[in-house]
């Protein structure tokens, strides 16, 4: 029996076209994808990659583009908060409503002092070592001793010193104030934790270059720049890489190199340039980073794509522990404090 091969994407029916995507993304990256479709879709997508047979690699990369422009196109559809409200709505009475998206959009509790109890230690330090000291010193005041000692050990050891005298001077404080910081936390750092419910197509689409191989990406990006200039810049600002790892700190740095195997850690090095090294080599013992150092030299010559892929795997660890946070990932230098 034949395998039928398909050179015109004018011969893909919309169910191919999909089977293509989900091919080219694999299992793993496309998971969620997955998820997403009904029923009648799986059987569809499912039947298309069963009869698919051979696409050119002009067709993969076409149909590719066609997917990624979409997502970066004004017409596309975003889901967000607003229209959940909507949906809800129409089924559910107002205080109902209210109440769901109160807990989608941060930790459960009654009061925001409550809902920051919830909040992982990194992760609420993470947003707060881009505060003005003396507002951290008045969110730590409100919240459980217990809680307060663990962000603050999570915090960088300058600005903790300073906002522990900051604490032991602080006086009582006019409850504007307390509802001004109660307000920008509601705003700003719970709706920054429900970002994942209100993706827009650019950050979605910044989650797939992420997960392509770096020629493949590099590849797609420069196709993008030219036709859609806008689009391909906002995807990189979104876009988090193995080179982002230097605006880690180095207790994160310490918490990422505990869940890393060396040998991919040594292979994802062996690519990078000196300034990547000496970030890892400084936050590790000087007998660990002479026996890594030594790996990489011994290692000889090394594919790029194997480098790629190491790295990768790195990011996709220190992303995961964002996510749980252990680690605060910075995408930009606008995060950056001087103290």
């Amino acid at each position: 029996m034949s395998v039928k091969t398909i050179t015109d994407p004018g011969q893909l029916t919309g169910a191919e076209r999909a089977a293509v995507v989900m091919l080219s993304i694999g299992e793993e990256n496309g998971k969620l994808l997955w998820e997403s479709f009904d029923d009648d879709e799986l059987r569809d997508i499912t039947l298309a990659i069963t009869n698919l047979g051979a696409v050119t690699s002009e067709i993969v990369e076409g149909v590719l583009y066609d997917f990624v422009s979409s997502l970066s196109a004004t017409g596309s559809i975003t889901g967000s908060v607003n229209s959940a409200r909507r949906f809800l709505k129409n089924i559910l009475p107002e205080d109902k409503v209210a109440t769901i998206l109160d807990d989608i959009r941060g930790p459960a509790g009654k009061t925001m002092w409550d809902k920051l109890a919830n909040v992982n230690e990194r992760t609420l330090a993470g947003y707060l070592r881009n505060e003005h000291p003396q507002t951290v010193a008045v969110v730590l005041s409100r919240i459980k001793p217990e809680h307060a000692a663990k962000v603050l050990s999570a915090l960088p050891e300058l600005m903790a010193e300073d906002i522990l005298n900051r604490l032991l001077s602080l006086g009582p404080v006019q409850k504007e104030v307390i509802d001004q910081i109660e307000q920008t936390l509601r705003t700003e750092f719970m709706a920054a934790l429900s970002r994942g419910h209100e993706k827009d197509p650019h950050e979605a689409m910044a989650e797939i270059f992420n997960h392509f191989e770096r020629p493949v990406e590099r590849r797609f990006m420069e196709t993008l720049e030219t036709k859609n200039p806008s689009a391909a810049e906002k995807i990189k600002s979104l876009m988090f890489v193995f080179e982002d790892l230097v605006r880690l700190d180095n207790t994160d740095i310490q918490v990422l190199l505990r869940q890393l195997d060396k040998s991919v850690l040594a292979r994802a090095l062996k690519g990078a340039d000196e300034t990547m090294k000496e970030l890892f080599f400084t936050n590790m013992s000087e007998r660990a980073s002479t026996i890594l150092r030594d790996d990489i030299d011994i290692m000889g010559p090394v594919r790029v794509r194997e480098v790629d892929i190491a790295q990768a795997k790195i990011v996709e660890i220190a992303k995961r522990l964002a996510e749980d946070g252990e680690i605060y990932l910075s995408k930009t230098t606008d995060d950056e404090v001087i103290y």
